[in-house]
């Protein structure tokens, strides 16, 4: 079972519980708009951690009929829908590892990656993207100021609030994220979170899905490659590979 986050639970928003109750009604286009706004999210920890894309896409489907069957197991008293699914996505992820007989050293390492993508993924827009490009890609704040566009001093300001919230999350445990109403110092304030990354007509994707489609529409779905992207594992990698070489 996973552990508990410390500290009180937000509420959920009243979207999640009208959606469990339109759930709990069997009404398909529920399941849609959930698909739509969550499955990048699930597909994506679930690539992080069994960096494998069929399994994702396997599992992505589980945590949806899960839900869909049950819609009583989530408990909007207890925290969000994301948090959740994302706790549900990791601990069936991390089952499915050991029954594969991984390590324990490789779980941890898969559980980390997985975690710190999801708190990156609950960061506000602004800041989310400008960690993806310094923190994930390796580059400075001048490349990062040019690369999005923005002046040097908007990015040092977006990397140092980005990493203080995403240090606070994870201390904070697992299914921690960021709030849309956080303003550190009062220097935040103009940025807001997205929740939905998804967008399309209700139940579109569920259409897609008796249609023959196996993945959720991601942010990178123009990558090539076997595996969903999950550029926290990828980090990780590289200061792996990096301090090796530098040992030598």
């Amino acid at each position: 079972m996973a552990a508990a986050a410390s500290g009180p639970r937000r509420a959920a928003p009243e979207w999640d519980e009208q959606i469990r109750w339109r759930l709990a009604r069997g009404e398909e286009t529920a399941l849609g708009e959930l698909y739509d706004r969550f499955a990048p999210l699930v597909h994506g920890l679930a690539g992080c951690i069994l960096d494998d894309r069929k399994a994702a896409q396997q599992l992505t489907r589980e945590v949806f009929a899960q839900l869909w069957e049950h819609p009583e197991s989530f408990d909007p008293a207890q925290g969000s829908l994301r948090s959740w699914l994302g706790a549900l996505t990791r601990r069936r992820a991390l089952d499915r590892l050991r029954l594969l007989h991984t390590d324990d050293h490789e779980l941890q390492e898969r559980a980390g990656a997985a975690r710190t993508q999801y708190v990156v993924e609950s960061l506000p827009d602004p800041l989310r993207e400008t960690l993806a490009v310094t923190y994930f890609d390796g580059r400075t704040y001048q490349e990062t100021a040019a690369r999005l566009g923005i002046s040097e001093q908007d990015a040092k300001q977006r990397i140092r609030l980005g990493l203080q919230l995403l240090a606070g999350a994870l201390g904070r445990g697992e299914g921690a994220e960021i709030g849309a109403d956080w303003s550190p110092d009062g220097d935040a304030a103009g940025y807001e979170r997205g929740d939905s990354r998804g967008g399309g007509a209700a139940g579109s994707a569920v259409a897609r899905e008796r249609a023959g489609r196996t993945e959720p529409a991601r942010p990178d779905a123009g990558r090539t490659g076997a595996d969903p992207a999950c550029p926290a594992r990828a980090h990780a990698e590289r200061r792996r590979t990096d301090a090796a070489g530098a040992s030598t």
